[in-house]
């Protein structure tokens, strides 16, 4: 067995490069359900290569910092797939939290595919090496798979319950420590023994060839979080000059104007926002309660919380916009609530959740 180590800069380097990787595929597709199916696409497609590339980029600026007593290379094949696999995985994962009803099911079953890719790629990226042989066992690739998966769920789960600037970066943080933890969890659970056949599959890598790929993929990934990041603050506008006139507010939307569209019986009709007691996501769409129907709507959660904002709708829930002017009661749990309607036969109550409950409140004057 071979004695290592680590170089401290590179192991800090890494965590940066996975941290940044996070939140520009985090931020990037906040706002993505706005969006028509084709820029959608798009912009999940963007942010897997992002984030597939970030744990990918993490990994090898990880590797570059690993010290051995004798030089060692990387098959070039391999360290593509490589890099592949964590795209692909990551995509796969976001086209269900994108494209699927976003259930805590969805949420936990993307969390894991994001987990099994970090695993995936650390795997296949330390059997590339060359000149040098990673040991290992069963045992230590379950301890380092659960620590992934765990982690990795948790940061879907608190970046994808509450679309929040701090939702996103809480989330950012849980990914980064899922892709740092479970390189260093594994690499510490494995043991390098010299190997004289190279065996490569395809042609030879070494630490300087492998350096520069790496610095153009850690490049771009800065440029990405650069450009996401500008735009993640809002500008202040409380130190405009004095005597700067007012911007004239913006038209209401013509289709606000209109109501709230619906359909009935193959055609589409127009429902003033005080009538409408709640709306809840039925996946890229939504359904209205009002009294004792319940229609389908066009419109998105996020879009119909947009436009409804100034008639005083707020979010209840992940999944439910209310009208406080119809909440007939209000219940408080523990460190939630429920609302509950008169006359509403199809949806009697709605949950509320820990993050909006302060607002619920707030709008019933409680």
């Amino acid at each position: 067995m071979l004695d290592y180590s680590h170089n401290a800069l590179l192991v800090a380097a890494s965590l940066a490069v996975a941290m940044m990787a996070g939140f520009t595929g985090l931020y990037l597709t906040h706002g993505a359900s706005k969006l028509d199916d084709q820029k959608r696409k798009l912009v999940v497609a963007l942010a897997a290569i992002i984030l597939g590339g970030g744990i990918w980029s993490m990994h090898f600026v990880a590797m570059l910092g690993l010290q051995l007593p004798i030089l060692f290379y990387y098959d070039a094949l391999i360290t593509l797939i490589s890099a592949l696999v964590a795209i692909l995985m990551v995509g796969l994962a976001l086209l269900i939290l994108h494209f699927r009803p976003r259930t805590m099911g969805t949420i936990v079953g993307a969390g894991v595919i994001v987990g099994l890719g970090i695993v995936v790629m650390h795997y296949v990226g330390m059997a590339g090496m060359e000149l040098c042989r990673p040991v290992y066992n069963a045992l230590d690739v379950a301890i380092a798979t659960l620590a992934s998966v765990i982690l990795s769920v948790l940061a879907i789960w608190v970046a994808y319950d509450n679309r929040t600037q701090r939702n996103i970066l809480l989330g950012t943080a849980c990914f980064g420590l899922a892709v740092f933890t479970m390189h260093f969890v594994a690499t510490g659970l494995t043991d390098f023994v010299a190997s004289d056949s190279p065996g490569g599959a395809g042609p030879v890598l070494s630490n300087q060839v492998l350096a520069m790929g790496v610095t153009v993929s850690v490049f771009l990934i800065c440029g990405a979080f650069l450009l996401t990041g500008i735009t993640f603050i809002e500008p202040d506008t409380t130190d405009a000059s004095p005597g700067t006139p007012e911007p004239a507010p913006e038209p209401e939307p013509a289709m606000l104007r209109a109501g709230v569209p619906f359909e009935r019986e193959g055609q589409t009709f127009f429902a003033e926002p005080s009538s409408i007691a709640a709306i809840r996501a039925e996946g890229h769409y939504t359904v209205l309660y009002m009294n004792a129907e319940k229609l389908f709507c066009p419109w998105s959660i996020t879009e119909a919380e947009s436009r409804l904002a100034p008639d005083g709708f707020l979010r209840a829930h992940r999944s439910y916009l209310v009208n406080p002017k119809h909440v007939s009661r209000f219940e408080r749990h523990k460190d939630n609530g429920t609302c509950y309607f008169d006359g509403v036969d199809a949806l009697p109550k709605v949950p509320v959740s820990r993050s909006r409950l302060s607002d619920i409140r707030d709008a019933l004057g409680l």
